[in-house]
């Protein structure tokens, strides 16, 4: 793991599965994205989101593109629903007490993923 990561900063492994599961508190109640996890097993998404959000904030998980683009590609995730996930994720990592400035680095890392996630 390296030094001076935002994965460090903000508590590691832990914390990240705390921001993961207020993430999803709130998109489970959101009447866009909310349906895209009907008939799902949370825990397991969980567990991959949280791995995932670790990799954002430079921690040790990763996830290839080809990963992202299979686990997301029976699904039909517009732009909307990106952008609309994107502000539920800004306000959940601020809740957590992130700063603006690391919000930012979070949601950029973020947006490079859009096209492997969109379709």
């Amino acid at each position: 793991m390296a030094e001076g990561t935002l994965y460090e900063k903000y508590g590691g492994f832990s914390q990240i599965s705390r921001i993961v599961l207020s993430f999803y508190d709130m998109l489970l109640d959101n009447d866009e994205i909310g349906p895209f996890f009907d008939d799902v097993d949370m825990s397991r998404i969980v567990d991959h989101q949280t791995k995932f959000m670790a990799s954002l904030l430079g921690g040790p998980a990763s996830y290839t593109d080809n990963q992202l683009r299979q686990l997301h590609s029976h699904l039909s995730i517009t732009d909307a629903h990106f952008d609309e996930l994107e502000e539920v994720l800004r306000g959940t990592l601020s809740q957590h007490g992130m700063t603006g400035e690391d919000i930012e680095v979070v949601i950029a890392e973020f947006e490079k993923r859009r096209p492997l996630i969109v379709r």
